[in-house]
């Protein structure tokens, strides 16, 4: 049996080189740690509120960030990205969650950031190739419904199945960098669309039960636009949003290019969507 010193010296060895190892496969600047000190001090007054309220702050805090697409395809290898500076529509949902379930497991560090957005972000909460990223909604949603960080919510409210065929990334590979010129990572991706369709489909919100329904839509639910698009599931993310007595989204908007509080009710916003169907809505335990 080893001395107890060497015991020590050994296990704390290994925990540095795993601390270590799992530091060096993120990619984030110097700002997003700056950035998430100035979080942690936004939202340390409300840390035993309601996850709702704590929800809402979170993504309050990031109004006005910049709206910007395709920070996560910078790597040629598939690395998880912290960028807290700007954000797309589903890296906006993703963080705000991710900090939100930091802020309820009362460890609020960088490090535990960084793990709750990778389990988040990946199937299985693990970094493994381009094709263990959740890149469609309905595929992200159904392994984090798995992992307990959603609830359904559709089906309460009046919704419906959509069963169609999901295969817009293999169909349009040369939209995506790294589906280009990779036929193994393509035939990955296909082999994951028909896992996605085999199960059968997910459940939406038609456009026109939205008015009704505003009442009993949550506040700060996670919600994605579903499309008409043939071979996709959605084209935007969000959350919902109530502030007197109107029913909005918070969001980052490539229309506004930032993240705002949209200025049209959530009814309104998927009218003027041509190929907008409806909503899914995700309760975030």
């Amino acid at each position: 049996m080893l001395p107890k010193p060497i015991h020590l010296f050994l296990f704390f060895s290994f925990f540095f080189d795993v601390q270590v190892s799992f530091t060096q496969s993120i990619d984030w600047e110097p700002q997003d740690k700056i950035i998430f000190e100035h979080y942690r001090k936004h939202i340390d007054p409300i840390r035993s509120k309601s996850k709702e309220l704590i929800l809402q702050q979170t993504a309050e805090f990031f109004l006005n960030a910049p709206y910007v697409t395709g920070t996560l395809d910078k790597n040629d290898t598939e690395r998880l990205v912290i960028n807290l500076r700007e954000f797309d529509c589903v890296t906006f949902v993703e963080t705000v969650i991710a900090l939100a379930n930091t802020v309820v497991s009362d460890d609020l560090s960088f490090d535990n950031f960084a793990s709750q957005l990778k389990r988040i972000r990946y199937r299985n909460g693990v970094v493994d190739g381009y094709d263990s990223r959740l890149h469609y909604t309905s595929d992200w949603i159904y392994d984090n419904v798995k992992k307990k960080i959603l609830s359904e919510a559709s089906l309460r409210l009046g919704g419906i199945s959509e069963t169609k065929t999901i295969d817009f990334m293999t169909s349009h590979r040369t939209a995506y960098r790294l589906l280009k010129t990779d036929d193994q990572m393509l035939e990955r991706i296909r082999n994951i669309e028909g896992e996605i369709n085999a199960r059968g489909g997910f459940y939406y919100l038609p456009k026109e039960k939205l008015e009704s329904a505003k009442v009993d839509i949550p506040h700060m639910a996670m919600i994605a636009f579903t499309t008409s698009i043939k071979g996709l599931d959605t084209t935007h993310t969000g959350f919902s949003y109530k502030k007197d007595g109107k029913l909005t989204f918070i969001h980052a908007s490539s229309a506004k290019n930032n993240v705002v509080i949209d200025e049209k009710t959530l009814s309104d916003y998927c009218k003027k969507q041509k190929s907008c169907t409806g909503i899914t809505v995700m309760l975030v335990r």
